[in-house]
């Protein structure tokens, strides 16, 4: 997804510019969503309709769902979360905002009394003809760019979203050149940037965990898109725990970041089937692995040296769990053996 702002003061034409863009990138076959952003109130319904008065009787979130469904909220939401929240209802190529000037996404400006740092262009929006419009959806495309706190490129040297925006917005670097990312986190509404390594690691943790799931008892026949919520009263902080891992046994060197990621990980795994009380070392051992079915597999685990009896449903998730964790790392060889230790 790119996103670029049309900024400018008013009456200098930013509506009649974003309309154009909206119709020109449309026009190329992408699938475009749009912000608009006022200093005034900016109502949705008309007095006396029934939404209207669900509203005044006190409800913050009004949903009215017909030929269109459209969403009323009583508070004015930060500018990344409206975009983190765009990613969950469906898959757009761009975002165009008109307004908020003070952000920082790539910006096309209307007047240069708000140029800034961000600015990729400057446009009369009112003497801009077809040929123009078509070159500034040119340059969309070039220098749009993601949320922010999204954007990793490690093989190009760069880790810090700011600074990759900027390279974008220079012309240095592409969307291209940018790590795959393919899970997104918010935490209590603040979006927290994945790298593609832990992007994909939480994507196969939980993908092991739906796979033992009876999907079709649902109507799900195949796994896309995966909408997680955790509330936040189940929340954990994190362990200060050390992780040894054997692959076929044979150890597996990590750094303290992958060894954060994995104590945390299986700690948390065993703290949810609540084995005892205050759990200071974890032992799982999973045996007999054939390519990436783990039907046949067995697994053994002990909490603070002792053997839990786990079922089948609880074994069916660790062991695909499991090795959806260490998949995700860099493994040289046919995974037949997992062993797995974590000390507090």
């Amino acid at each position: 997804m790119k996103i670029v702002s049309i900024v400018g003061k008013k009456n200098t034409g930013k509506t009649s510019l974003t309309v154009k863009v909206i119709e020109e990138l449309t026009k190329r076959g992408y699938n475009v969503a749009s912000i608009k952003h006022s200093h005034h109130s900016i109502e949705m319904d008309k007095e006396n309709t029934d939404t209207w008065k669900h509203k005044q009787a006190g409800a913050n979130l009004v949903v009215g769902v017909g030929s269109t469904t459209f969403f009323n909220a009583r508070q004015e939401m930060d500018l990344n979360r409206i975009l983190f929240l765009i990613k969950h209802y469906g898959k757009f190529d761009y975002v165009i905002i008109e307004g908020y000037k003070r952000y920082n996404y790539p910006k096309i400006i209307t007047s240069p009394d708000v140029r800034d740092e961000y600015t990729i262009k400057e446009v009369d929006s009112f003497t801009i003809d077809e040929k123009g419009v078509s070159e500034l959806a040119d340059l969309i495309e070039e220098r749009g760019h993601d949320i922010v706190d999204t954007l990793f490129a490690n093989n190009c040297g760069f880790n810090n979203g700011e600074a990759i925006a900027a390279e974008i917005r220079q012309g240095n670097l592409t969307t291209d050149d940018l790590d795959d990312v393919c899970s997104y986190l918010s935490i209590d509404g603040k979006v927290v940037g994945l790298n593609r390594f832990v992007s994909d690691y939480l994507k196969n943790s939980v993908i092991g965990v739906i796979n033992t799931l009876n999907l079709k008892d649902y109507d799900v026949e195949d796994i896309g898109k995966i909408e997680l919520v955790v509330p936040a009263e189940t929340s954990q902080n994190p362990i200060d725990a050390r992780c040894s891992i054997l692959i076929n046994d044979k150890p597996l060197a990590i750094n303290e970041f992958t060894n954060n990621i994995v104590s945390n990980s299986i700690k948390g795994m065993i703290n949810s089937i609540k084995t005892e009380d205050n759990v200071k070392t974890i032992d799982v051992e999973i045996s007999d692995i054939s390519g990436e079915d783990m039907t046949g597999a067995g697994i053994k685990l002990k909490t603070n040296g002792h053997d839990v009896e786990l079922n089948d449903f609880t074994q069916g998730i660790l062991k695909e769990t499991i090795y959806a964790v260490i998949n995700s790392l860099t493994i040289d060889e046919a995974i037949n053996k997992i062993t797995i230790k974590v000390e507090e």
